[in-house]
Protein backbone atom coordinates (compact mmCIF):
# COMPACT_ATOMS: atom_id res chain seq x y z
CA UNK A 1 0.00 0.00 0.00
CA UNK A 2 1.35 3.42 -0.92
CA UNK A 3 1.72 6.26 1.56
CA UNK A 4 -1.08 8.10 -0.23
CA UNK A 5 -3.42 5.11 0.07
CA UNK A 6 -2.50 4.66 3.73
CA UNK A 7 -3.22 8.32 4.41
CA UNK A 8 -6.60 8.03 2.69
CA UNK A 9 -7.56 5.25 5.11
CA UNK A 10 -6.46 7.21 8.19
CA UNK A 11 -9.41 9.05 9.75
CA UNK A 12 -7.25 10.68 12.43
CA UNK A 13 -7.69 14.48 12.31
CA UNK A 14 -4.54 16.32 11.22
CA UNK A 15 -2.36 17.56 14.07
CA UNK A 16 -2.82 21.32 14.45
CA UNK A 17 -0.32 23.89 15.68
CA UNK A 18 -1.86 25.72 18.63
CA UNK A 19 -0.22 28.61 20.45
CA UNK A 20 -1.43 29.36 23.95
CA UNK A 21 -0.42 32.81 25.14
CA UNK A 22 -0.51 33.35 28.90
CA UNK A 23 -0.38 36.80 30.47
CA UNK A 24 0.18 38.06 33.99
CA UNK A 25 -3.04 37.65 35.90
CA UNK A 26 -4.05 35.50 38.85
CA UNK A 27 -6.09 33.33 36.47
CA UNK A 28 -2.87 32.22 34.74
CA UNK A 29 -3.02 28.96 36.69
CA UNK A 30 -6.16 28.00 34.75
CA UNK A 31 -4.14 28.07 31.53
CA UNK A 32 -2.53 24.82 32.67
CA UNK A 33 -5.81 22.94 32.17
CA UNK A 34 -6.26 24.60 28.79
CA UNK A 35 -2.79 23.56 27.62
CA UNK A 36 -3.42 20.01 28.77
CA UNK A 37 -6.73 19.86 26.89
CA UNK A 38 -5.20 20.94 23.58
CA UNK A 39 -2.26 18.56 24.05
CA UNK A 40 -4.51 15.62 24.91
CA UNK A 41 -6.59 16.39 21.81
CA UNK A 42 -3.47 15.62 19.79
CA UNK A 43 -2.38 19.13 18.87
CA UNK A 44 1.17 20.48 18.86
CA UNK A 45 0.96 23.10 21.61
CA UNK A 46 3.44 25.94 22.08
CA UNK A 47 3.03 28.06 25.21
CA UNK A 48 4.19 31.68 25.01
CA UNK A 49 3.93 33.34 28.43
CA UNK A 50 4.71 36.95 29.14
CA UNK A 51 7.39 37.75 31.69
CA UNK A 52 4.73 38.63 34.26
CA UNK A 53 2.85 35.37 33.62
CA UNK A 54 5.90 33.47 34.87
CA UNK A 55 5.41 35.19 38.24
CA UNK A 56 2.27 33.06 38.59
CA UNK A 57 3.15 29.78 36.80
CA UNK A 58 6.68 28.59 36.07
CA UNK A 59 7.99 27.71 32.62
CA UNK A 60 8.65 24.12 33.72
CA UNK A 61 4.93 23.55 34.27
CA UNK A 62 4.03 24.71 30.77
CA UNK A 63 6.86 22.68 29.25
CA UNK A 64 5.72 19.53 31.03
CA UNK A 65 2.10 19.99 29.93
CA UNK A 66 2.82 20.97 26.32
CA UNK A 67 5.89 18.85 25.63
CA UNK A 68 7.61 21.88 24.07
CA UNK A 69 10.19 24.35 25.41
CA UNK A 70 8.95 27.73 26.59
CA UNK A 71 10.45 30.99 25.36
CA UNK A 72 9.37 34.55 26.05
CA UNK A 73 11.88 36.81 24.30
CA UNK A 74 12.42 37.74 20.67
CA UNK A 75 16.20 37.28 21.09
CA UNK A 76 16.03 33.57 21.96
CA UNK A 77 16.85 31.15 19.11
CA UNK A 78 17.20 34.14 16.81
CA UNK A 79 18.33 31.97 13.89
CA UNK A 80 14.84 30.43 13.81
CA UNK A 81 13.18 33.88 13.71
CA UNK A 82 10.54 32.81 16.27
CA UNK A 83 8.85 36.23 16.48
CA UNK A 84 7.73 35.76 12.86
CA UNK A 85 7.72 32.00 12.35
CA UNK A 86 5.47 31.03 15.25
CA UNK A 87 2.60 33.21 14.12
CA UNK A 88 3.03 32.34 10.45
CA UNK A 89 2.85 28.59 11.13
CA UNK A 90 0.06 28.60 13.73
CA UNK A 91 -3.40 27.17 13.07
CA UNK A 92 -4.83 28.83 16.18
CA UNK A 93 -3.67 31.37 18.76
CA UNK A 94 -5.42 31.47 22.14
CA UNK A 95 -4.55 34.08 24.77
CA UNK A 96 -5.82 33.03 28.19
CA UNK A 97 -5.91 34.88 30.43
CA UNK A 98 -5.90 38.03 28.31
CA UNK A 99 -5.26 41.01 30.57
CA UNK A 100 -6.28 44.58 29.84
CA UNK A 101 -2.61 45.25 29.07
CA UNK A 102 -2.25 42.61 26.37
CA UNK A 103 -5.58 43.61 24.79
CA UNK A 104 -4.28 47.18 24.59
CA UNK A 105 -0.93 46.15 23.15
CA UNK A 106 -2.54 43.82 20.60
CA UNK A 107 -5.08 46.45 19.54
CA UNK A 108 -2.32 49.01 18.96
CA UNK A 109 0.00 46.65 17.11
CA UNK A 110 2.74 46.56 19.73
CA UNK A 111 5.40 43.90 19.32
CA UNK A 112 7.55 44.28 22.42
CA UNK A 113 7.66 40.62 23.41
CA UNK A 114 7.32 37.23 21.74
CA UNK A 115 3.56 36.96 22.34
CA UNK A 116 2.59 40.31 20.83
CA UNK A 117 4.99 39.81 17.91
CA UNK A 118 3.33 36.45 17.29
CA UNK A 119 -0.11 38.07 17.33
CA UNK A 120 1.05 40.50 14.63
CA UNK A 121 2.25 37.74 12.30
CA UNK A 122 -0.61 35.28 12.89
CA UNK A 123 -3.07 34.89 10.01
CA UNK A 124 -5.01 32.10 11.67
CA UNK A 125 -8.00 32.43 14.03
CA UNK A 126 -7.13 34.31 17.25
CA UNK A 127 -9.10 33.85 20.46
CA UNK A 128 -8.75 36.13 23.50
CA UNK A 129 -10.20 35.02 26.86
CA UNK A 130 -10.22 38.17 29.02
CA UNK A 131 -9.62 38.20 32.77
CA UNK A 132 -9.49 41.42 34.80
CA UNK A 133 -11.43 43.41 37.37
CA UNK A 134 -14.84 44.70 36.35
CA UNK A 135 -13.74 48.34 36.31
CA UNK A 136 -10.91 47.48 33.92
CA UNK A 137 -13.19 45.45 31.62
CA UNK A 138 -15.78 48.24 31.51
CA UNK A 139 -13.28 51.11 31.10
CA UNK A 140 -13.78 52.97 27.78
CA UNK A 141 -10.18 52.25 26.76
CA UNK A 142 -10.69 48.48 27.12
CA UNK A 143 -14.08 48.68 25.42
CA UNK A 144 -12.45 50.45 22.46
CA UNK A 145 -9.55 47.98 22.34
CA UNK A 146 -11.91 45.00 22.36
CA UNK A 147 -13.98 46.60 19.61
CA UNK A 148 -10.85 47.14 17.53
CA UNK A 149 -9.74 43.53 17.90
CA UNK A 150 -13.20 42.21 17.08
CA UNK A 151 -13.35 44.50 14.08
CA UNK A 152 -10.17 42.86 12.78
CA UNK A 153 -11.70 39.40 13.08
CA UNK A 154 -10.40 38.23 16.46
CA UNK A 155 -12.79 36.43 18.77
CA UNK A 156 -12.72 38.20 22.14
CA UNK A 157 -14.83 36.16 24.55
CA UNK A 158 -17.26 37.73 26.93
CA UNK A 159 -15.83 37.21 30.42
CA UNK A 160 -17.70 35.30 33.07
CA UNK A 161 -19.20 37.00 36.12
CA UNK A 162 -18.20 35.88 39.58
CA UNK A 163 -15.55 36.07 42.26
CA UNK A 164 -12.48 38.09 41.23
CA UNK A 165 -9.22 38.75 43.07
CA UNK A 166 -9.81 39.69 46.70
CA UNK A 167 -13.40 40.19 47.74
CA UNK A 168 -14.59 41.72 44.46
CA UNK A 169 -17.22 40.06 42.28
CA UNK A 170 -18.62 40.96 38.88
CA UNK A 171 -17.95 40.56 35.15
CA UNK A 172 -14.30 40.02 34.33
CA UNK A 173 -13.68 36.49 35.54
CA UNK A 174 -11.83 34.18 33.15
CA UNK A 175 -14.25 31.76 31.43
CA UNK A 176 -13.68 28.15 32.45
CA UNK A 177 -10.93 26.28 30.57
CA UNK A 178 -13.35 23.79 29.03
CA UNK A 179 -15.36 26.65 27.53
CA UNK A 180 -12.23 28.27 26.09
CA UNK A 181 -11.07 24.91 24.74
CA UNK A 182 -14.47 24.27 23.15
CA UNK A 183 -14.47 27.61 21.33
CA UNK A 184 -10.85 27.19 20.25
CA UNK A 185 -11.57 23.71 18.90
CA UNK A 186 -14.58 25.08 17.02
CA UNK A 187 -12.37 27.71 15.37
CA UNK A 188 -10.08 24.90 14.19
CA UNK A 189 -13.08 23.08 12.69
CA UNK A 190 -14.79 26.08 11.11
CA UNK A 191 -13.40 27.14 7.75
CA UNK A 192 -14.24 30.81 8.21
CA UNK A 193 -14.19 33.37 11.00
CA UNK A 194 -16.94 33.57 13.57
CA UNK A 195 -18.87 36.77 12.77
CA UNK A 196 -20.09 39.19 15.40
CA UNK A 197 -23.44 39.58 13.69
CA UNK A 198 -25.95 39.33 16.55
CA UNK A 199 -25.08 42.55 18.38
CA UNK A 200 -28.30 44.10 19.69
CA UNK A 201 -30.30 40.88 19.32
CA UNK A 202 -32.10 39.28 22.25
CA UNK A 203 -31.88 35.49 22.03
CA UNK A 204 -33.71 32.99 24.25
CA UNK A 205 -32.39 29.41 24.24
CA UNK A 206 -33.87 26.39 26.01
CA UNK A 207 -31.66 23.41 26.82
CA UNK A 208 -31.54 20.09 28.63
CA UNK A 209 -34.29 17.68 29.49
CA UNK A 210 -37.19 18.03 31.90
CA UNK A 211 -38.09 15.91 34.90
CA UNK A 212 -41.73 15.04 35.59
CA UNK A 213 -42.05 13.75 39.18
CA UNK A 214 -43.87 10.50 39.98
CA UNK A 215 -43.26 10.68 43.72
CA UNK A 216 -40.69 12.37 45.99
CA UNK A 217 -37.98 10.03 44.64
CA UNK A 218 -38.71 9.18 41.01
CA UNK A 219 -39.37 11.12 37.83
CA UNK A 220 -39.95 10.62 34.13
CA UNK A 221 -37.07 12.05 32.11
CA UNK A 222 -34.96 11.61 29.02
CA UNK A 223 -31.32 11.35 27.96
CA UNK A 224 -30.77 14.97 26.94
CA UNK A 225 -27.46 16.29 28.31
CA UNK A 226 -28.13 19.92 27.40
CA UNK A 227 -24.78 20.18 25.58
CA UNK A 228 -26.24 21.33 22.26
CA UNK A 229 -28.42 24.03 23.80
CA UNK A 230 -25.53 25.28 25.93
CA UNK A 231 -23.35 25.42 22.81
CA UNK A 232 -25.98 27.50 20.99
CA UNK A 233 -26.20 29.91 23.93
CA UNK A 234 -22.40 30.11 24.19
CA UNK A 235 -21.93 30.89 20.50
CA UNK A 236 -24.79 33.40 20.48
CA UNK A 237 -23.09 35.33 23.30
CA UNK A 238 -19.80 35.35 21.39
CA UNK A 239 -21.61 36.65 18.30
CA UNK A 240 -22.81 39.64 20.33
CA UNK A 241 -26.33 38.64 21.38
CA UNK A 242 -27.94 39.23 24.75
CA UNK A 243 -28.71 35.63 25.71
CA UNK A 244 -31.08 34.06 28.21
CA UNK A 245 -30.52 30.32 28.66
CA UNK A 246 -33.46 28.42 30.18
CA UNK A 247 -32.10 25.07 31.25
CA UNK A 248 -33.42 21.89 32.72
CA UNK A 249 -31.14 19.64 34.81
CA UNK A 250 -27.88 18.96 32.95
CA UNK A 251 -25.54 17.34 35.44
CA UNK A 252 -23.11 20.19 35.94
CA UNK A 253 -22.35 21.71 32.54
CA UNK A 254 -20.32 24.91 32.61
CA UNK A 255 -22.58 27.96 32.38
CA UNK A 256 -21.88 29.87 29.14
CA UNK A 257 -19.98 33.04 30.05
CA UNK A 258 -22.11 36.12 29.55
CA UNK A 259 -25.50 34.36 29.43
CA UNK A 260 -28.35 34.93 31.86
CA UNK A 261 -29.18 31.56 33.45
CA UNK A 262 -32.73 30.46 34.29
CA UNK A 263 -32.95 27.01 35.88
CA UNK A 264 -36.10 24.90 35.73
CA UNK A 265 -37.02 21.27 36.25
CA UNK A 266 -40.44 20.38 34.83
CA UNK A 267 -42.06 21.05 31.46
CA UNK A 268 -44.52 23.45 33.08
CA UNK A 269 -41.68 25.41 34.66
CA UNK A 270 -39.90 25.58 31.33
CA UNK A 271 -43.08 26.72 29.61
CA UNK A 272 -43.56 29.52 32.13
CA UNK A 273 -39.95 30.66 31.74
CA UNK A 274 -40.12 30.62 27.94
CA UNK A 275 -43.37 32.63 28.01
CA UNK A 276 -41.83 35.19 30.34
CA UNK A 277 -38.47 35.65 28.65
CA UNK A 278 -39.55 35.43 25.00
CA UNK A 279 -41.80 38.48 25.24
CA UNK A 280 -39.15 40.81 23.78
CA UNK A 281 -36.90 38.26 22.07
CA UNK A 282 -35.72 38.55 18.50
CA UNK A 283 -34.89 34.84 18.38
CA UNK A 284 -36.19 31.84 20.33
CA UNK A 285 -34.25 28.59 19.95
CA UNK A 286 -35.96 25.59 21.54
CA UNK A 287 -33.13 23.07 21.93
CA UNK A 288 -34.56 21.50 25.10
CA UNK A 289 -35.94 17.97 25.06
CA UNK A 290 -39.21 18.74 26.81
CA UNK A 291 -41.27 15.80 28.08
CA UNK A 292 -44.41 15.22 26.01
CA UNK A 293 -46.24 13.72 29.00
CA UNK A 294 -46.29 13.98 32.80
CA UNK A 295 -47.94 11.86 35.49
CA UNK A 296 -51.56 12.84 36.09
CA UNK A 297 -50.83 13.00 39.81
CA UNK A 298 -47.77 12.98 42.05
CA UNK A 299 -47.69 10.55 44.95
CA UNK A 300 -47.06 12.26 48.30
CA UNK A 301 -44.81 9.41 49.46
CA UNK A 302 -42.54 6.95 47.69
CA UNK A 303 -44.46 4.35 45.70
CA UNK A 304 -43.66 0.98 47.30
CA UNK A 305 -43.48 -2.44 45.74
CA UNK A 306 -46.16 -4.83 46.90
CA UNK A 307 -49.89 -5.01 47.18
CA UNK A 308 -50.40 -1.26 46.87
CA UNK A 309 -48.25 -0.71 43.79
CA UNK A 310 -50.22 0.71 40.83
CA UNK A 311 -50.89 -1.39 37.74
CA UNK A 312 -50.59 1.67 35.54
CA UNK A 313 -49.47 5.29 35.87
CA UNK A 314 -51.89 7.64 34.07
CA UNK A 315 -50.23 10.38 32.02
CA UNK A 316 -51.43 13.72 30.72
CA UNK A 317 -50.02 15.60 27.74
CA UNK A 318 -47.84 18.64 28.32
CA UNK A 319 -48.50 21.75 26.26
CA UNK A 320 -46.21 21.97 23.22
CA UNK A 321 -43.99 24.96 24.09
CA UNK A 322 -42.59 25.36 20.57
CA UNK A 323 -46.01 25.33 18.91
CA UNK A 324 -47.40 27.67 21.57
CA UNK A 325 -44.54 30.14 21.02
CA UNK A 326 -45.18 30.16 17.26
CA UNK A 327 -48.89 30.68 17.86
CA UNK A 328 -48.26 33.57 20.25
CA UNK A 329 -45.96 35.21 17.71
CA UNK A 330 -48.36 34.70 14.81
CA UNK A 331 -51.23 36.16 16.83
CA UNK A 332 -49.22 39.30 17.61
CA UNK A 333 -48.52 38.53 21.26
CA UNK A 334 -44.76 38.42 20.55
CA UNK A 335 -44.26 41.27 18.09
CA UNK A 336 -40.48 41.39 18.35
CA UNK A 337 -39.84 37.68 17.84
CA UNK A 338 -38.68 37.29 14.26
CA UNK A 339 -37.10 33.83 14.18
CA UNK A 340 -38.20 30.70 16.05
CA UNK A 341 -36.07 27.56 15.84
CA UNK A 342 -37.20 24.09 16.84
CA UNK A 343 -35.28 20.85 17.33
CA UNK A 344 -36.35 17.35 16.34
CA UNK A 345 -34.71 14.17 17.60
CA UNK A 346 -36.06 11.57 15.19
CA UNK A 347 -35.80 7.91 14.29
CA UNK A 348 -37.03 6.20 11.16
CA UNK A 349 -39.86 3.66 11.27
CA UNK A 350 -42.27 1.86 8.95
CA UNK A 351 -43.97 5.17 8.16
CA UNK A 352 -40.86 6.99 6.91
CA UNK A 353 -37.26 7.92 7.49
CA UNK A 354 -35.86 10.65 9.74
CA UNK A 355 -36.30 13.46 7.22
CA UNK A 356 -39.84 12.40 6.34
CA UNK A 357 -40.89 12.74 9.97
CA UNK A 358 -38.92 15.97 10.35
CA UNK A 359 -40.57 17.63 7.34
CA UNK A 360 -43.96 16.74 8.76
CA UNK A 361 -42.99 18.17 12.14
CA UNK A 362 -41.79 21.44 10.60
CA UNK A 363 -45.12 21.84 8.84
CA UNK A 364 -47.04 21.19 12.07
CA UNK A 365 -44.94 23.47 14.25
CA UNK A 366 -44.75 26.44 11.89
CA UNK A 367 -41.29 27.61 13.02
CA UNK A 368 -38.79 29.19 10.62
CA UNK A 369 -36.08 26.56 11.13
CA UNK A 370 -36.04 22.99 12.39
CA UNK A 371 -32.76 21.36 13.44
CA UNK A 372 -32.98 17.61 12.92
CA UNK A 373 -30.90 14.92 14.60
CA UNK A 374 -31.05 11.19 13.96
CA UNK A 375 -30.92 9.66 17.41
CA UNK A 376 -29.77 6.26 18.56
CA UNK A 377 -26.92 4.65 20.45
CA UNK A 378 -24.02 7.12 20.53
CA UNK A 379 -25.90 9.71 18.48
CA UNK A 380 -27.02 13.20 19.52
CA UNK A 381 -27.69 12.54 23.22
CA UNK A 382 -24.92 12.49 25.85
CA UNK A 383 -22.06 12.91 23.35
CA UNK A 384 -19.87 15.88 22.36
CA UNK A 385 -20.41 15.64 18.61
CA UNK A 386 -23.50 16.01 16.48
CA UNK A 387 -24.73 15.89 12.90
CA UNK A 388 -28.05 16.37 11.16
CA UNK A 389 -29.91 18.81 8.97
CA UNK A 390 -31.42 22.29 9.09
CA UNK A 391 -34.85 22.47 7.45
CA UNK A 392 -36.31 25.85 6.54
CA UNK A 393 -39.98 26.72 6.23
CA UNK A 394 -39.32 27.84 2.64
CA UNK A 395 -38.34 24.26 1.75
CA UNK A 396 -34.54 24.62 1.88
CA UNK A 397 -32.61 21.78 3.50
CA UNK A 398 -28.96 21.86 4.56
CA UNK A 399 -26.96 18.89 5.77
CA UNK A 400 -24.76 19.41 8.85
CA UNK A 401 -21.76 17.03 8.73
CA UNK A 402 -20.43 15.42 11.87
CA UNK A 403 -18.56 17.86 14.08
CA UNK A 404 -18.52 19.28 17.58
CA UNK A 405 -21.71 20.63 19.07
CA UNK A 406 -20.06 24.06 19.13
CA UNK A 407 -19.54 23.81 15.37
CA UNK A 408 -23.17 22.77 14.85
CA UNK A 409 -24.27 25.67 17.05
CA UNK A 410 -22.28 28.08 14.88
CA UNK A 411 -23.96 26.71 11.73
CA UNK A 412 -27.40 27.01 13.31
CA UNK A 413 -26.68 30.64 14.14
CA UNK A 414 -25.43 31.22 10.59
CA UNK A 415 -28.91 30.21 9.41
CA UNK A 416 -30.59 32.38 12.04
CA UNK A 417 -28.48 35.38 11.04
CA UNK A 418 -29.35 34.81 7.41
CA UNK A 419 -33.07 35.06 8.23
CA UNK A 420 -32.65 38.09 10.50
CA UNK A 421 -30.90 40.09 7.81
CA UNK A 422 -32.65 38.72 4.72
CA UNK A 423 -33.92 41.44 2.43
Amino acid sequence: MSATEAGALDDTPPRKRVIVGVTGGIAAYKACALVRSFAEAGHNVQVIPTQSALQFVGAATFEALSGNPVHIGVFENVHEVPHVRLGQEADLVVVAPATADVLARAAHGRADDLLTATLLTARCPVLFAPAMHTEMWEHPATVDNVGTLRGRGALVMEPAAGRLTGEDTGPGRLPEPDEIFGLGSMLLERADALPRDLVGCRVVVSAGGTREPLDPVRFLGNRSSGKQGYAVARLAVQRGASVTLITGPTGGLTDPAGAEMIRVSTAEEMRAAVRKHSDNADVVIMAAAVADFRPASIAESKIKKGADEPDTIPLVRNIDILAETVQRRDEGELPATRVIVGFAAETGDEHGDVLTHARSKLERKGCELLVVNAVGEGKAFEVDSNMGWILSRDGAEKALPLGSKNLMASRILDAVSGLLYAG
